[in-house]
């Protein structure tokens, strides 16, 4: 029978077994004693008896703490290996992060991976749905030789949700500089790729992706089936591909639509029960048009997030980006996201009004990025909350604070949901 395998030589538990097994006779012995001493023995004898079964007693609790210690500390060196020490801090954080809001983030790119880093601090009750609409670079290139839907994205989620090793997580974003075939793309989006041709389900690829990085959380596309995205300008003319879009030169004309070909796309089911069940929807941070908006024209996701009761969050931009938001302020930003979907499908906006550090602003305008501007009037003429302050985080790039903007959003939530949601 299996559980004789316990009793192997060299599975270092038989002796933890015993002990543990000795300290229960002993407490059942010490009872033995106390009982009979109150009850059947004189005076004289009473003392004697009750002094001897109280040592009993503590000594099969001690055996029996140290028994079961030690066998628990068996299982994790095995399953944890190096990270026994840190149990208890595991244990802990995992119980508390359990018990954090059900917030779902919607987005793609390097914006919403940022956001995630902050996230998963504060709750582990996190959803990531992340747009498949990219066609560019690695992604884009295993999409078209392996008609499977882009990981790119995708990985940057698990890898920001990650709990693994820091070792894990390079491997994941590691990516190959030589090598016919394989320079530029990254070994997280080859397992990927390769999961999802050996289990022949893309979903599941991403589960058991999770489940090798120790994710706080989940990850899931908007949709499973293989869109292309289409932005019609102003002037009338129409650009398709995600990675096209934003590759405009000389005078840009304003994306006055965008769509997704073919139309019809639906979302996957766990995308719409995460909407469902949420405490919090946030969109963004990300490209307006190419991260964000490819995930609210899945069919059932605006119409989702309208029925639902979260608080809906749109984080703002800090910097525009050419070809998609040249010279928009916050409103404009506000404005693109509503003409796509409702006039009351946010609730608060969260604005960045930190000046933007003089270093930055020759680098970005050579990429021809500027400022958003915080016109935080006209986005309350429109009816909405605005969260305001500073939210960038200044390395090598401008990008947002992660942990302030989670702890804001968190504080938001208590607010208007109450700290019993």
């Amino acid at each position: 029978m299996r559980w004789f395998k316990w009793l192997y030589p060299g599975m270092r538990i038989k002796r933890w077994i015993f002990l543990f097994s000795v300290g229960i006779l002993a407490v059942m012995f010490a009872a033995g004693f106390l009982w009979f001493g109150y009850v059947k023995y004189t005076y004289t004898h009473k003392a004697n008896t009750l002094i001897f079964g109280t040592l009993l007693f503590v000594l099969g609790v001690f055996m029996m703490i140290t028994g079961m210690r030690k066998m628990v500390k068996s299982f994790v060196t095995v399953f944890l290996p190096r990270r026994e020490k840190d149990l208890l801090d595991i244990m802990f954080r995992q119980r508390t992060l359990s018990k954090g809001p059900k917030i779902v983030v919607l987005g793609g790119g390097t914006g919403l991976a940022v956001l995630l880093h902050g996230l998963k601090e504060d709750t582990s009750n996190i959803t990531a749905i992340v747009t498949v609409a990219d066609d560019g670079g690695s992604s884009g290139r295993l999409r078209n030789e392996f008609d499977v839907l882009p990981p790119g994205d995708i990985r940057n989620c698990l890898i920001a949700l990650s709990d693994a090793e820091g070792l894990m997580r390079e491997l994941f974003q590691y990516r190959f500089t030589e090598g016919e075939g394989l320079k530029g793309h990254s070994f997280g989006n080859l397992f990927i790729t390769a999961l999802s041709k050996i289990t022949g389900d893309f979903e599941k690829a991403i589960k058991e992706s999770s489940k090798v990085l120790a994710i706080r959380g989940r990850v899931v596309p908007s949709t499973l089936e293989k869109v292309t995205l289409t932005a019609k300008r102003a002037d009338g003319t129409e650009t398709s591909g995600e990675s096209t879009i934003p590759k405009v030169t000389g005078t840009v004309s304003r994306i006055k639509r965008l769509y997704l070909n073919p139309a019809g796309a639906k979302a996957t089911p766990e995308a719409l029960e995460a909407l469902r069940e949420a405490d919090a929807i946030v969109i963004g941070p990300g490209s307006l048009y190419t991260s964000l908006l490819p995930n609210l024209l899945v069919g059932g996701v605006v119409e989702t997030i309208l029925k639902s009761r979260a608080v809906k969050i749109y984080l703002c931009n800090v910097m525009t980006q050419h070809g998609e938001t040249d010279g928009f302020s916050a409103s404009d930003h506000v404005d693109a996201l509503l003409k796509h979907t409702s006039s009351d499908f946010v609730d608060y906006v969260f604005v960045n009004t930190a000046k933007i550090p003089q270093r930055f602003l020759g680098k970005y305008k050579s990429e021809d990025a500027f400022p958003v501007e915080p016109d935080i009037k006209n986005i309350r003429e429109m009816g909405l909350g605005v969260v305001e302050g500073d939210m960038i985080k200044v390395d090598d790039y401008i990008r947002h604070n992660a942990e302030k903007i989670s702890k804001r959003i968190l504080e938001l939530i208590y607010e208007v949901k109450g700290t019993g949601f």
